[in-house]
């Protein structure tokens, strides 16, 4: 399955025009944003656990991260609540559940090995924003020389002035909304610009965004590709 997998195209997902898709475990669904293979993909998605359920132990053999926007998700390493940000690395291991329900927002096969990091940061309570611009704030999640994870945060009627995305980058709209100028987008949704781009951002009423920039000019190798 294909779906937005060039990354030298600009790409959209607006939520709204999104459905929920089975995944072969009960209880677990998906909306795709993005996806380049099967089961086994590269692959960013929206997944949503009901209470009480659970997906088999596995191994992510492309690495994982993920962010949580409802609910509590859990594995063996705690429960992480809305808010906040995980890193499994490649080769990690875990048996992933939530007792009261969850959704999150799971990007695989995404990650370098060499990037070992393992990362659980609750964005929600944390200090270190910077300012960038007036009413524009960016928290630093995860950085490398492969990549660059933040959240963005705009006041209402903030204007981030253009910025250069020579490794591309990726926008997802934890809450509120904002535009690049082409389009507008809302909560969950989710844009994406290729190597190369430039772009300036503005809001309306606010807006929180998970930003990752740079790694889209040397992707890891996809599933079976090694």
């Amino acid at each position: 399955m294909q779906l937005n997998a060039d990354y030298s195209k600009r790409a959209v997902q607006l939520d709204r025009e999104n459905e929920w898709v089975a995944s072969p475990l009960p209880g677990v669904e998906r909306r795709m944003i993005e996806r380049n293979g099967e089961e086994v993909a590269r692959a960013t998605s929206i997944v949503r656990y009901a209470p009480e359920s659970r997906f088999s132990p596995h191994v992510h053999r492309g690495g994982e991260e993920f962010l949580v926007l409802e609910g509590t998700f859990s594995d063996e390493m705690g429960d992480f609540p809305k808010g906040t940000y995980v890193r499994n690395p490649v080769g990690s291991r875990h048996e992933p559940s939530s007792a009261q329900g969850c959704t999150i927002l799971v990007k695989l096969w995404q990650m370098p090995r060499e990037d070992q990091a393992y990362v659980r940061l609750d964005f929600e309570r944390v200090d270190g924003w910077e300012a960038l611009a007036e009413g524009a704030e960016r928290l630093a999640l995860h950085e490398t020389a492969h990549e660059s994870v933040a959240i963005l945060k705009l006041a209402q009627g903030a204007l981030l002035p253009e910025q250069s995305y020579p490794g591309g980058a990726e926008f997802f709209v934890l809450d509120g909304d904002f535009s690049d100028g082409s389009d507008s987008f809302e909560t969950w949704d989710w844009l994406r610009l290729p190597p190369g781009s430039k772009a300036s951002l503005t809001s309306r009423s606010g807006a929180r965004l998970y930003v990752k920039t740079g790694h889209l000019a040397d992707p890891p190798p996809l599933p079976g590709s090694t």
